[in-house]
C-alpha cells in the first residue's frame, strides 16, 4: 500500500481538497455533493456491510424523527463491485447527502478512530455550510444600511472564524498524510519529524511505545504494544509485494498526536 509523505513540521491544516472523504464525494446532475454509502463502508473501518448498513437504517430513523423525510438525504443506489467470491457483482447501496452522511456517523460505532474522523470531517463541512447559507443578507434600503449589515457580517464572520480554529478537531491537520483506510504511515511521520523511520522507531521503543518483535512471518520488527494498538492509536496491517507477506504499522490521528506531543515534550525537556 503507498504511502504518502510530507514536509519536515506540522502538516497544514489549511490545505484544501485532502481528505479522503473529498476524494470519495461524487456529485449529482445538479452538482449537489453525494457520497455512497459503500465508500465511505471502507473509510470508517467497517469489514462488513450489514453491520455498516444497520447504522445507516439508525441514521434514518433519526432523520425521520427530527420531522425530516429521509428519503430526502439517504436515496436507494445500486454499486457494482469487483472482487469477493462471486467477482463482480451489483449490490445495494445508498447515496447520502452531507447531512445523511453526518447522521450516519453519529448512528455509528464511536469507538472506531475511523468513524471519529468522519464525524470531525462532516461535522465542519456541515458547519461551513449552514455558515454559507446564514451569510446571505436580505435587500438593503439604503446604502448607509448595507454597510451597517456589511460591517456586521464581516464581525460574525471573523469571530465564527476564531471559534472554528480552537473547535476544529485534531484530526483535520493530518487528512493529507492519511491513506484510503484513514490510517498515517510511520515513513510519513519519521518525514515530518526530520529523522530516518527506523530512528523513530527505535525512540518510541525507548518510548515504550513500540517494541522489538518477531512478527508472526518470521522477521524482526519494531511495533507497537498491544496496550496502544487496543487503545486505538496505531494498527498492524497486513501487506505483500506478490511475493512476501509481512505486517506494516500504521498511526491513527490519535497515535500521531501522541508521537508528535511526546516529541515536543522531549524536546522542551
Amino acid at each position: 500500500m503507498a504511502q504518502q509523505h510530507g514536509n519536515a513540521g506540522l502538516p497544514d491544516e489549511s490545505s484544501g481538497g485532502s481528505s479522503p472523504f473529498d476524494r470519495i464525494m461524487l456529485p449529482d446532475h445538479n452538482g449537489q455533493e453525494r457520497w455512497s454509502a459503500r465508500d465511505l463502508q471502507q473509510l470508517m473501518g467497517y469489514e462488513q456491510w450489514r453491520q455498516f448498513e444497520d447504522a445507516v437504517e439508525r441514521a434514518r430513523q433519526t432523520v425521520d424523527a427530527s420531522g425530516l423525510d429521509s428519503r430526502d438525504h439517504f436515496a436507494g443506489a445500486r454499486k457494482v463491485m469487483n472482487g469477493g467470491r462471486w467477482g463482480r457483482q451489483e449490490v445495494k447501496d445508498y447515496r447520502l447527502t452531507r447531512f445523511g452522511a453526518y447522521h450516519v456517523t453519529l448512528a455509528a460505532d464511536g469507538r472506531k478512530p475511523e468513524v471519529a474522523a468522519a464525524k470531525n470531517y462532516f461535522a465542519i463541512q456541515t458547519r461551513k455550510a449552514e455558515i454559507a447559507a446564514a451569510s446571505a443578507p436580505a435587500l438593503p434600503q439604503d446604502y448607509e444600511e448595507a454597510l451597517v449589515e456589511l460591517l456586521a457580517k464581516v464581525r460574525e464572520n471573523k469571530a465564527l472564524t476564531a471559534e472554528n480554529k480552537v473547535l476544529a478537531p485534531k484530526a483535520g491537520k493530518w487528512d493529507e498524510f492519511m491513506n484510503s483506510d484513514g490510517l498515517i504511515g510511520m515513513t510519513a511521520i519519521a518525514d515530518m519529524l526530520d529523522m530516518p523511520v527506523k530512528e523513530m522507531t527505535s525512540w518510541l521503543i525507548a518510548e515504550n511505545v513500540f517494541r522489538k518483535q518477531v512478527s508472526r512471518f518470521g522477521s524482526n520488527q519494531n511495533m507497537p504494544r498491544r496496550m496502544y494498538q487496543s487503545s486505538g492509536h496505531f494498527k498492524i496491517k497486513v501487506e505483500s509485494n506478490g511475493r512476501v507477506s509481512y505486517e506494516v504499522a500504521y498511526a491513527t490521528t490519535q497515535g500521531a498526536d501522541l508521537i508528535f506531543d511526546r516529541r515536543q515534550g522531549r524536546a522542551a525537556a
